[in-house]
């Protein structure tokens, strides 16, 4: 039986099971495992997928802002868009008004992408084996724990 852990505990006894940092970290591993074997097809990586997530909901969208949706920096995402223009699935281009901004437009290979991949959350929610109310409860705290985490000051 564990003993409950106080003020003053050894954090050596602690489980890996009981650290919620190493559940969110090793489920992390198996959802990429999932988006590997959904994206393999596709050619896509999954961080690539959510650069067209983001312009399929917002088309024609400033690098700055994907980073800020993604919670990438732009020296992260630059390569990535570069490597995802290359493929012909993304345009991108110097910003009309301020040219030290660039604009991320999807090609029509960006667009139809879309439907192939109109199945993704389906294949997930069932390879989660939950049902949809507890699953969507489920990222919605994940979320607020994430926006919660940020709040934490830096020292």
């Amino acid at each position: 039986m564990n003993k409950p852990k106080g003020k003053g505990s050894n954090e050596s006894n602690t489980e890996l099971s009981e650290l919620m940092c190493f559940n969110l970290y090793s489920t992390h591993h198996a959802m990429n495992r999932i988006n590997k074997i959904l994206l393999k097809d596709l050619g896509l990586t999954y961080t690539q997928f959510l650069v067209l997530v983001t312009l399929w909901a917002q088309n024609n969208q400033l690098v700055s802002d994907i980073g800020k949706q993604l919670f990438l920096e732009s020296s992260t995402l630059t390569p990535l868009l570069k490597r995802m223009q290359s493929k012909g699935y993304i345009h991108r281009k110097r910003d009309d008004n301020d040219e030290r901004k660039v604009r991320v437009t999807l090609t029509a290979l960006g667009q139809s992408i879309q439907k192939k991949t109109s199945g993704f959350s389906a294949s997930v929610l069932e390879a989660s084996g939950m049902q949809q109310k507890d699953f969507k409860q489920l990222v919605n705290d994940i979320s607020h724990l994430r926006e919660q985490l940020l709040l934490y000051p830096d020292k």
